[in-house]
């Protein structure tokens, strides 16, 4: 008898087909070529292009690179903010055979190197501002044929293999005069097997690895997402704004939005998120952890600011309310008959307008992956009414794979499995995963292939979860970054980290302990809570130094760490903490590009602070 996932899966592959991007894009430019496709800002005012003229600039995009002899089987890169361009540079290497691999912007030029060599990159398509980034590497780059630049300043002086954004255009458009069917001639040739797309890996250690991610991937993923949140319309509204390096930004607004004929709105800087969802009022939004915590960050420090006290006194004790309600729904109890009472008209009078002034007052769902999210963030958005659910998944699964959702909804976990999705967890605790959205593998990397994606088809995840008698399943930990003290207990560090990050104050952590008789913690401030903080608490802020240094800080995190510690089991408590001098950030490495710790960077950059707070005992 055929089981509940086979079913999913059959129903799924009925659905896709032996389709692929091209053939959805060309579905789009027929069946809905006026809606709106895409949407950005300029500098005179809002754009709109429609999926007609979208289908239209990705033929001629192919139609440009065919004609400089890029095509089947060449990658091409694109370094590029999020905005129309770059995803009509990637549809185009689509179109022509290509395979596109955007990287991320904050990229060092020896990390552009590794990458652009390790793909054999024939091309490039990337904006002015990245131009010098790529010259000086270009040397050693032996199979970059060209350089394609976006917005060159009047004064741009192109090399002997440079060309223009508009240029590759125009080649496109003079190549499909004189044979109209060029671009569709290898478009026709892309198969379901052939690959969509190449994301790195930002790397905790290590190089990054090349994930192959395929159109079947992309498509069965696509669907699996549609399957499992049938909330979300068809032509659903999405703001695109984390990085397309990042395959959940990419799944969540670029590979969605075209497979449901969305309407993509682009916003290139990412701390102007909020004001492109004010002004897109997005359906769906995915966000990350740090997006969620800057938008109740600065909620709190608007509520808090209103003179007037009755008001400002009204709006804080229902965001308490709301959060009190969820916590008492997640209990099974739900609110009392009181605070439904309560709830009907804070709704009325506080949290419809909050909704509208985030531009949240359409949203129907809402996600938060790439990270653990503190319990209470979730609390505190749905109880205003913002359906903020957390997901888990991975590159090497197209993204996601376990979601929480309407009906199926346990905060603290990650979810479910979604349709046509197994899970399953080893002896060792770690997360297997297996369905069509698991994907081919590591680009010319057997070894860790093999080693990752077993010949039965499950992914091994590297996480460690726990899965309860509901399917419910719950992150432990990394199995890479599993710390053995010297009494020989095994910790995951993960537990008090992501306690400790549900204090404003603190942006991350880094649990220290390998090896030694008792565990110790690094702590990094968040350089925009902290400002505010000083200055609620009379404290003088000059900068982040002297700040981390400050007795009333260090109270602070003092009774974090403590109330944190409160919550694990004796051997998981740090017993001494060290507060960084300042923000970890993906630029000064502590972090990756998707903001995932870089422990051995951390743990190396801090040895000499790690030792005191071990010598200490020994004094």
């Amino acid at each position: 008898m055929e089981s509940k996932v086979e079913r999913e899966r059959r129903e799924i592959a009925a659905e896709i087909g032996d389709m692929t991007l091209v053939d959805v894009m060309n579905r789009n430019a027929e069946r809905f070529g006026a809606r709106a496709a895409l949407k950005w800002m300029e500098p005179d005012g809002g754009r709109t292009m429609s999926w007609s003229a979208y289908r239209d600039r990705v033929r001629e995009a192919a139609a440009g690179l065919l004609s400089l002899g890029v095509g089947r089987g060449d990658f091409v890169a694109i370094m590029a903010a999020n905005r129309p361009e770059h995803v009509m540079a990637d549809l185009g290497a689509v179109f022509a055979g290509a395979v596109p691999v955007s990287m991320y912007n904050t990229l060092a030029p020896a990390q552009v190197s590794y990458i652009a060599g390790h793909c054999a990159a024939k091309a490039v398509i990337l904006e002015n501002e990245f131009y010098e980034k790529w010259s000086n590497v270009r040397s050693g780059l032996s199979d970059l044929r060209y350089a394609i630049v976006m917005d060159p300043p009047d004064d741009f002086t192109p090399g002997e293999s440079d060309i223009t954004w508009e240029g590759l255009l125009e080649r496109g458009r003079e190549a499909l005069a004189a044979d109209p069917a060029a671009a569709d001639r290898a478009a026709a040739e892309v198969s379901q097997d052939d690959l969509a797309t190449l994301i790195y890996t930002s790397g905790t250690t290590g190089d990054p690895k090349g994930v192959m991610i395929s159109h079947r991937n992309v498509l069965w993923t696509s669907e699996c997402i549609a399957r499992a949140f049938p909330e979300l319309p068809d032509h659903l509204r999405i703001v695109s704004y984390l990085p397309l390096a990042h395959l959940g930004e990419r799944m969540a607004s670029h590979y969605t939005g075209v497979w449901r004929a969305g309407s993509v709105w682009y916003e290139p800087d990412i701390t102007n998120v909020l004001a492109a969802v004010q002004s897109h009022r997005p359906q769906g939004f995915f966000g990350v952890p740090r997006v969620w915590e800057k938008f109740q960050a600065g909620l709190l420090a608007k509520l808090r600011a209103e003179p007037k006290k009755a008001k400002r006194n009204l709006a804080l004790g229902a965001v308490e309310l709301g959060a009190a309600a969820e916590r008492a729904r997640q209990s099974g109890d739900g609110p009392s008959v009181a605070d439904r009472v309560k709830l009907w008209f804070v709704e009325k009078l506080v949290f419809k307008k909050i909704r509208h002034g985030l531009g949240l007052d359409e949203l129907i769902l809402a996600f938060s992956a790439a990270a653990p999210v503190a319990p209470g963030l979730l609390m505190f958005f749905r109880g205003m009414g913002v359906p903020v659910y957390e997901l888990f998944g991975q590159t090497e699964s197209s993204g996601p794979g376990v979601t929480n959702r309407p009906g199926a909804d346990r905060i603290g976990t990650v979810g479910r499995a979604m349709p046509g999705v197994e899970l399953r967890i080893a002896d060792d605790d770690e997360i297997l995963m297996r369905g069509g959205l698991v994907t081919e593998g590591y680009y010319r990397d057997t070894e860790a292939t093999t080693a990752a994606f077993g010949e039965d088809g499950w992914l091994h995840t590297g996480d460690l979860g726990r899965l309860d008698e509901d399917g419910f399943l719950s992150i432990i930990g990394r199995k890479k970054e599993i710390i053995i003290t010297a009494a020989g207990k095994n910790v995951a560090p993960a537990r008090l980290e992501n306690l400790l990050a549900q204090n404003p104050l603190i942006a991350h952590s880094c649990v220290v302990g390998d090896g030694r008789r008792y565990l110790t913690l690094l702590v990094a401030l968040d350089e925009e809570q902290a400002p505010a903080w000083a200055a609620g608490n009379g404290v003088e802020f000059q900068d982040m130094e002297r700040f981390s240094r400050s007795p009333e800080l260090l109270a602070e995190i003092g009774r974090a760490v403590e109330e944190a510690n409160q919550q694990v089991s004796r051997v998981e408590q740090a017993k001494r903490w060290f507060v960084a001098p300042g923000a970890w950030s993906a630029e000064t490495d502590e972090l990756t590009p998707s903001l995932k710790l870089k422990r051995r960077v951390v743990l190396e950059r801090y040895a000499e602070q790690i030792e005191e707070m071990y010598a200490a005992d020994e004094a």
